[in-house]
């Protein structure tokens, strides 16, 4: 379904957008102006998506158990002896 509604846009924007249509990227400024929508609609869905897998996150580490420093330099290093064994056996 599309819907016809009036926008204001600055003098800048519009000659953007109408370069775009001149350059053939886009068949209209109404094309020009839904695409970007679209952009900012997956962006902002993006962005939400991470803020609350950073939530989650931030959640869990604050249920875990406390980790001193020396526990988790030593964890750290176990890790990338680890990896850099593994690396060694290709």
């Amino acid at each position: 379904m599309t819907v016809k509604t009036s926008i204001s846009l600055t003098d800048e924007q519009e000659a953007y957008a109408r370069s775009l249509v001149e350059a053939g990227r886009y068949p209209s400024l109404s094309a020009v102006l839904q695409q970007g929508l679209e952009m900012l609609r997956r962006d902002s869905e993006s962005r939400d998506t991470e803020v609350e897998a950073l939530r989650l996150l931030i959640g869990r580490r604050r249920a875990a158990a406390f980790v001193d420093l020396d526990e988790g330099e030593a964890e750290t290093q176990a890790m990338l002896e680890r990896k850099r064994q593994a690396r060694a056996a290709l």
